[in-house]
């Protein structure tokens, strides 16, 4: 940290960088508004509705944005990593209420300012819990924003800003480090940060345009296929039906589903590795502990659920009954929360078990909520380690990864991350009860919430309409702490980061 000196004397903290947090922010939104116009294009085609509010939000947003840049364009201080901190607060934070402008202009759906707020939130951290139904009776264009949102949010505008926008220099990395999910946020795929988030969204539009194509293949009409792709890669779970995936009754599009689900759930670094310049190397996937480690408890939990269905006799063959389990347990456990029916109506043991299924999540590095594969991983690691200590207290064990020891520093960091998120899970579980909630809603609903998973039990088993709006606003800020990690919102929270 560089010294300021002030009447002789040496400041020993350095200003936040307000004015270039501004015109950052300002460009994100200027940015950001550009996410109206394909919806307004939709609206056209189709002319079912819902253009004009589009068009009205994007100069909205847009004049903002200007607003915001033009007075502070030429404060271009470096980022350090407590700004780069603050830039991604602000922008989810600015980004999620701009976003709620095209709900609350649009005559269909008519929503009030709070679910308004929920459902963009719940978009772009691609929770997918909605307060909407009928979405049937839906234009076009307020379908297709939806599942964009979702998927603009799956690998995040943030690391989209850095890879297109030069201007934030050296800053680009605070932002990527403050962004990517996961307890190890140092590693770049290519030397270059810009180039490490340009090869991020080659590989996520790439995996987009094959899911939509496949969804197409299997029975959809385009507009589905491209609508129900963004949410499958983004890990969201935003459909264009209230039944989600039932509305197709298809086993072919549940299994390009659960495929595509099991992809995003892996770290998008894999897939860089695996298909590099020179060459497929599929290898690269089972060389990772994590990876391993997940496709296990995917394993597991697919066959537990289905030999409960099978043992219950809920379906007519043991083939809807695979059907059925593998896309559900899929589903639910990658956070992504599409649904072929309501598995709330399945005995008692399975939706709690899908619902703690969620905590785990996907792996680090992929657009999956949830703790993360590779924290629990290690966590149980440390756990065994802690047992063997007991048992030979003067013997030395460490913990390896990938055939790599982890260095404390890491394991410290995945325990204090456990710890707050069992206490902020706490803090809004007590919160919800006390707006009223019963306690299996609010159980649920705050699972959902910072797991970004989207369907609970309870009274939000199907959407969260009906529940009231203190109790959304909780949850709204739920999903933030799930999207940013925790950490990247609360140290916001602490006197320390304002005086660093």
């Amino acid at each position: 940290m560089s010294l300021a000196y002030a009447n002789g004397k040496v400041n020993k903290f350095d200003p936040m960088e307000y004015r270039s947090i501004i015109r950052i922010i300002g460009l994100l939104v200027a940015l950001f508004s550009a996410t109206m116009l394909p919806p307004a294009v939709i609206a056209v085609i189709y002319k079912d509705g819902g253009g004009t509010a589009f068009m009205q939000a994007f100069v909205m947003s847009l004049l903002l944005g200007l607003i915001l840049w033009y007075p502070n364009r030429r404060a271009k201080a470096d980022l350090r990593t407590r700004e780069g901190f603050l830039v991604v607060v602000l922008f989810w934070t600015v980004l999620g209420t701009i976003g709620a402008l095209p709900f609350v202009m649009s005559e269909l759906p008519d929503l009030s300012l709070t679910d308004a707020i929920f459902e963009s939130f719940s978009a772009l951290t691609t929770t997918g819990a909605t307060v909407i139904t009928g979405l049937e009776t839906l234009p076009k264009a307020i379908l297709f924003y939806r599942h964009l949102l979702q998927w603009l949010g799956g690998m995040g505008i943030i690391v989209l800003a850095v890879a297109v926008l030069p201007m934030l220099g050296i800053g680009g990395m605070q932002l990527y480090r403050c962004e990517i999910p996961g307890p190890v946020k140092d590693s770049k795929m290519t030397p270059r940060i810009a180039e490490t988030a340009k090869a991020l969204w080659y590989i996520y539009l790439t995996m987009t345009v094959v899911c939509a194509l496949a969804y197409y293949l299997a029975g959809m009409n385009l507009f589905d296929a491209v609508g129900h792709a963004f949410s499958t890669i983004a890990i969201g779970g935003f459909s264009s039906y209230d039944a989600s995936m039932g509305h197709f009754n298809s086993p072919a599009i549940n299994m390009i589903c659960v495929v595509f689900l099991l992809m995003s759930a892996m770290n998008f670094a894999l897939h860089f590795a695996a298909f590099s310049k020179r060459g497929i190397r599929l290898a690269t996937y089972w060389r990772d502990a994590e990876v391993r480690m997940f496709l296990l408890i995917q394993l597991v939990l697919v066959m537990l659920v289905f030999l409960v269905l099978l043992g219950q006799k809920l379906y007519q063959s043991p083939e809807v009954a695979l059907d059925k389990a593998l896309f559900q347990a899929v589903s639910m456990s990658t956070t992504a929360g599409f649904t072929t029916e309501g598995f709330a109506t399945w005995p008692l043991f399975l939706p709690n078990l899908l619902i703690f299924a969620s905590f785990i999540g996907g792996c680090a590095g992929s657009t999956g909520g949830g703790i993360k594969v590779v924290r629990m991983t290690l966590l149980s690691l440390q756990g065994m380690r802690e047992i063997k200590r007991l048992i030979h207290p003067r013997a030395m064990f460490s913990i390896r990864l990938n055939n790599l020891p982890v260095s404390d520093r890491v394991i410290d960091a995945v325990w204090g991350f456990f710890a707050a998120y069992a206490l902020l899970f706490v803090v809004i579980m007590v919160t919800l009860l006390a707006t009223g909630l019963d306690d299996v809603t609010a159980f649920s609903a705050t699972a959902a919430s910072l797991n970004n998973l989207g369907p609970g039990l309870g009274d939000v088993a199907s959407h969260y309409g009906d529940i009231n709006d203190v109790a959304k606003w909780v949850l709204v800020m739920g999903m933030l702490f799930g999207r940013l990690e925790i950490f990247t919102l609360l140290v916001l929270f602490t006197p320390t980061f304002w005086k660093s």
